[in-house]
C-alpha cells in the first residue's frame, strides 16, 4: 500500500506534463550542465536539461545528439532569450528532436507559441508574480519561479523562494517549479506545501560527479560557508557569486561609483567560463547559489536524486505525524 501511495503521489501536473518519475528538474546551468548531466538526470528519474547558454549552435546540436544516446528518457533544453544566434538555437533543438524547452532572460511571447507549434513543451523561468502572469498570458505550459537565494542570474526584487512560491501560486493557473535554495528532500517538502507542482535544483547538481564544471570549482561548492555568496552587477545583470578575488575587485570598483561601461570593462569577457568552467578561482566568476553551504560532498546524479527523494518521503511521513 505504501509502494502504491508513493506512486500515486508522484503522479501530479509536471511529471505527467513531462512524462518523468519525480518532480525534480535538473536546472540548465552555464558552463555546468552538458549531456552527462543531463542523461544522468534523466536516467534517475528526473528531467535533465542541458544548458545552452554556453553553447555555440553547433556544440549544442553535440550535446543533445550524445544525450539521445545516453538516455531513452525525456530531456530537455534551457535557452537564455538574449542569445546572439537565437534563431539557429531554436532551429537545432527542432531538427534534434528535442520535445521540452526551458526559457528565460527574455520574452516569452516572442518562442512560445512557436515552439509549441512544433509539439515542444514550453516553460519560462521568472522570478516575480508579475513575470509569472505574463509567462501564463504567453501561453507557457508551466513556469518555474525562482528565489533570490538561487545561483547565476537572478531577480532585481530580490524576493526570497519562501515567499515567491506562494505569491505566484495564488495567481497561476499553469504548473509551477520552484527553484532556489532547494537542495534537499526536506526543501523540496516544503516548496511543495508551499505550492509548487515541483522543483528545480541547480546548485546540488554542480557538485556532481557528471557536471562539466571544473574540479576545482565544484570544490569550492563543496567547501563554501553560509555567507559566501554575494548577488551583485546589478546595474547589467544581478548575479550571485563566490566571493573571490574577482568579487573583491568588484567591490573596490564600486566605490568609485562606476559606470555601467566601467563594470562592463571589468566583467570583460569569458569570465564565468574561466571561473567555473577552466577552475580559475581567483579572477573567475563562480555562479553558486546560498545553498552552497549545505553542500558538503560531490556525488553522483543518480545518488543526489535517490537521496533527495528519499528525504522527501521520510520528511513527509515525519511531518504527517505532527
Amino acid at each position: 500500500m505504501n509502494h502504491l501511495k508513493k506512486h500515486m503521489l508522484m503522479q501530479n501536473r509536471i511529471t505527467q506534463l513531462f512524462k518523468i518519475k519525480y518532480p525534480i528538474i535538473q536546472a540548465g546551468m552555464i558552463w555546468n550542465s552538458g549531456w552527462r548531466l543531463a542523461s544522468a538526470a534523466s536516467n534517475a528519474g528526473a528531467l535533465g536539461l542541458i544548458g545552452a547558454g554556453s553553447m555555440y549552435p553547433e556544440v549544442l546540436r553535440e550535446h543533445i545528439q550524445k544525450c539521445k544516446k545516453a538516455t531513452d528518457n525525456p530531456f530537455g533544453v534551457n535557452v537564455p532569450m538574449l542569445y546572439p544566434n537565437i534563431q539557429e538555437i531554436m532551429d537545432i533543438i527542432v531538427e534534434e528532436g528535442v520535445k521540452i524547452v526551458f526559457t528565460s532572460a527574455g520574452n516569452p511571447k516572442t518562442w512560445t507559441s512557436w515552439l509549441q507549434e512544433k509539439g515542444i513543451t514550453v516553460v519560462h523561468v521568472v522570478s516575480s508574480v508579475k513575470f509569472a502572469l505574463k509567462a501564463q498570458e504567453a501561453g507557457v505550459d508551466g513556469v518555474v519561479a525562482e528565489g533570490f537565494e538561487a545561483g547565476g542570474h537572478n531577480g532585481r526584487d530580490e524576493t526570497t523562494t519562501l515567499t515567491l512560491i506562494p505569491m505566484v501560486k495564488e495567481q497561476l493557473q499553469i504548473p509551477l517549479i520552484a527553484a532556489g535554495g532547494i537542495a534537499t528532500g526536506k526543501a523540496m517538502l516544503a516548496a511543495m506545501v508551499l505550492g509548487a507542482d515541483a522543483v528545480q535544483v541547480g546548485s546540488r547538481f554542480v557538485a556532481s560527479e557528471e557536471s562539466s564544471a571544473h574540479q576545482a570549482f565544484k570544490q569550492v561548492v563543496v567547501d563554501a560557508k553560509e555567507g559566501d555568496t554575494q548577488l551583485t552587477l546589478k546595474e547589467l545583470a544581478p548575479v550571485r557569486l563566490i566571493k573571490n578575488k574577482f568579487y573583491n575587485d568588484l567591490q573596490e570598483l564600486y566605490k568609485t561609483s562606476p559606470t555601467p561601461e566601467q563594470l562592463k570593462e571589468l566583467l570583460g569577457r569569458a569570465r564565468a567560463k574561466r571561473g567555473m568552467f577552466e577552475g580559475d578561482l581567483e579572477d573567475g566568476e563562480l555562479e553558486i547559489g546560498q545553498i552552497a553551504g549545505l553542500i558538503h560532498d560531490i556525488k553522483p546524479v543518480a545518488k543526489i536524486v535517490t537521496d533527495i527523494m528519499q528525504e522527501f518521503e521520510e520528511a513527509k511521513q515525519q511531518v504527517s505525524n505532527l
